[in-house]
């Protein structure tokens, strides 16, 4: 074995167990246009509400949309009533839409504004933010209550927005 190859094959083993062991990756956050659908919770079609779009990926790339994150939360805080097929552990990803850069980020790692000034298309919404950072300079701009992140967020957080 040359000296290149020595070098070279630690670090395609290293590259092949990190691989292996990193389990399933979330899928990217949705690219090109809405879909042409409802909102699984309402109904609403999604495409009119971009700004508040927010989606469900299931590890089989089934994708349920939402007019909001308020939708979205109902919907996986009574999964079995809106998708009886599925539980939590199918869930592959979950895509919000950040407030004010309006790109998609990672739903669950997201903080959320409750009671703020700011109605999203079923009325009062959780807004969702990158960072606890902006979520709390939004709180102050908007009157708002207080910042979730996801892990906090309830039914009764829900019966609070009603």
């Amino acid at each position: 074995m040359n000296r290149s190859s020595r070098l070279l094959l630690p670090a395609l083993l290293t590259g092949a167990v990190s691989l292996f062991s990193a389990g399933p990756k979330p899928s990217a956050a949705p690219k090109g246009p809405l879909p042409k659908g409802n909102c699984a919770v309402c109904g609403m079609y999604v495409a009119n509400f971009p700004d508040w779009a927010a989606v469900v990926t299931f590890k089989d790339n089934a994708q349920a949309w939402f007019d909001g994150p308020k939708d979205l939360f109902t919907y996986l805080l009574d999964l079995k009533h809106y998708a009886a097929k599925r539980n939590s552990s199918d869930i592959l990803s979950v895509q919000v839409k950040d407030y004010y850069g309006l790109k998609h980020i990672d739903g669950q790692k997201a903080f959320y504004v409750l009671g703020s000034d700011v109605m999203g298309p079923m009325g009062k919404e959780l807004v969702p933010f990158a960072t606890e950072a902006s979520a709390r300079d939004f709180l102050k701009d908007h009157r708002g209550q207080r910042v979730l992140p996801f892990q906090e967020i309830t039914s009764q957080t829900m019966k609070s927005l009603e």
